[in-house]
């Protein structure tokens, strides 16, 4: 009878108050489970965030998302799932699909899966509330090209400035940090995308604590791959971008990249991510590391809709004192390009690798030239200096910029002290490092130099000895070096392993030759179709 009465009065308590859709749930025996992992960044402390947020932005939406049923919703799959920018645009010329309809379908998949417990992948910190009606707005006018952002859904990291969205770069601290759009978000609204929300990602982008999971956040809690969740590492820093896309969670996302925080969880999740040359898109209103070596850059499913995002964010930004307007993504040649004649400098030291070595016979047989190289030795120490010295300096200036009420890294450092277990549960090894650092100004213009000459050494002596088009590596080998010469990077799907992890074969080259990239990327894309949904 006891039973009866309470099951009635929770009943009635939830049809007269907003429903509860996700309780926090005891995950010891996961903790437990994943203490003997090989890899010992996958040895969680938690999984599921102590600021639970999944509630509070799904039961604003929910009276939107009500009318939306399963049925719909596997009605729309074939039209959406795996479709590139251009398809889903073909769909909407067709009349067979709307924006709304879209955004709908992005909304229930991520309340479905992010609300099982045995699905989840904490891969989104924030919803944008507004997004449906914005759709209908966007349906108001068709897309004038299949090529157009249109109407098309995007995440962005949560260090990317949205006006409607707090941006807490994964920290507990930065909660209320509501600021003006990032003017790379200025420029995809510009091009009619919607923001849809925000993406996890490692805390203050994966530069707080020493040996920490990849996509841990207080805000966000620990993301997790979608082709093993607590089997493959998520990568990092941009976690949440990665998973959430290779999920189908939205059509594209933007992340950002310090050293390998686009190509790592690219990589980690089997989609394409471009690392950009410093200065071809703008970081203004970006939450920094480095005012170095920071950029934003596009994280999806293929080649195609990469091209069209970088499209949309590139430009000059006169905030920036990096932003150059130096490059025009020319998306007929892309979609027109093949490997025929194209020269391809490979790794010695990466042939023993199968999936390398296949994907670099799939390029032989379609054309390409390969030549064999080992990359000069170079100096790159006291490359974390610069990270170091940057961030002491950078993030004060956006707090400032901002209005955000701290001032400091030490601010936020003792902030965190005050309830670590929530706020910093695998401490902040790196904050520490950064407030003891005492290395001045004139060292690090030194340090500075070197390590961009020594970067460009890397790669340039080889590109120019052999008349290469670009490097081949494997998903975040050598992002370090990359990001030290300004050299941008896209890493594209090339398989996966006996365990069903995926690796990526990253291709590389000199500053401002992005649409070569993304040519020569949609080429090898087109020809070997590597990528495979994580249907499971």
């Amino acid at each position: 009878m006891k039973k009866i009465f309470l099951t009635t009065l929770i009943t009635l308590f939830f049809s007269c108050h907003d429903p509860v859709i996700w309780v926090n749930y005891d995950e010891s025996f996961e903790i437990n489970e994943n203490q003997n992992h090989p890899n010992k960044r996958m040895r969680f402390k938690l999984i599921q965030s102590k600021y639970e947020t999944k509630n509070k932005w799904f039961n604003k939406i929910e009276n939107e998302l009500k009318d939306f049923k399963i049925d719909q919703y596997h009605k729309l799959k074939p039209l959406i799932i795996e479709k590139s920018i251009p398809e889903i645009q073909t769909h909407i010329l067709n009349n067979s699909l709307t924006y709304e309809k879209l955004v709908l379908f992005y909304l229930f998949r991520i309340k479905s899966i992010e609300f099982d417990k045995e699905k989840y992948l904490n891969s989104i910190i924030s919803i944008n509330q507004n997004v449906i009606e914005e759709a209908r707005e966007k349906d108001k006018i068709k897309p004038k090209s299949i090529y157009s952002l249109h109407g098309i859904p995007v995440l962005l990291k949560d260090n990317i400035n949205y006006k409607n969205l707090p941006t807490t770069a994964g920290s507990f601290a930065l909660n209320d940090n509501i600021s003006s759009n990032a003017f790379v978000v200025d420029k995809l609204e510009e091009n009619g995308a919607l923001i849809l929300g925000k993406s996890n990602l490692s805390e203050w982008a994966y530069y707080f604590c020493n040996n920490c999971p990849s996509g841990y956040s207080a805000m966000g809690g620990q993301t997790l791959n979608p082709y093993g969740r607590k089997k493959f590492d998520s990568g990092g820093s941009s976690s949440g971008s990665g998973a959430a896309i290779s999920a189908n969670f939205s059509s594209v996302s933007l992340g950002t990249e310090t050293s390998g925080s686009i190509l790592s969880p690219s990589s980690a999740n089997s989609i394409v991510g471009l690392k950009p040359t410093i200065g071809l898109v703008s970081r203004s209103g970006i939450i920094p590391i480095s005012n170095t070596l920071d950029t934003s850059g596009p994280m999806t499913k293929n080649v195609i809709d990469n091209a069209i995002v970088l499209k949309a964010i590139q430009g000059y930004d006169p905030s920036d004192n990096k932003s150059a307007d130096v490059l025009k993504i020319n998306i007929e040649s892309i979609i027109n390009s093949n490997l025929k004649d194209k020269r391809f400098g490979v790794f010695e030291n990466l042939m023993k690798d199968s999936l390398y070595l296949n994907a670099i016979n799939k390029i032989k047989n379609l054309g390409g030239t390969i030549i064999k190289f080992d990359p000069p030795t170079i100096n790159f120490n006291d490359f974390r200096k610069i990270l170091d010295y940057d961030m002491k300096n950078d993030l004060p200036n956006y707090f400032n910029e901002n209005q955000v009420s701290f001032s400091s890294i030490e601010d936020i450092y003792k902030f965190n002290l005050m309830d670590s277990i929530k706020r910093s549960p695998y401490g902040q090894g790196i904050f520490k490092s950064i407030i003891v650092d005492s290395t001045d100004s004139n060292k690090i213009r030194i340090i500075k130099s070197r390590i961009k000459s020594e970067g460009q050494r890397y790669f340039s002596e080889v590109i120019k000895n052999y008349n290469l088009d670009v490097i081949l590596s494997i998903n975040n080998f050598h992002a370090g070096y990359a990001a030290a010469a300004y050299y941008p990077c896209l890493t594209v799907p090339m398989g996966y392993d006996k365990n069903g992890r995926p690796y990526n074969l990253t291709f590389i080259s000199e500053s401002f030759t992005e649409n070569k990239l993304l040519e020569i990327g949609y080429a090898f894309e087109k020809e070997t179709k590597f990528r495979k949904n994580p249907i499971n």
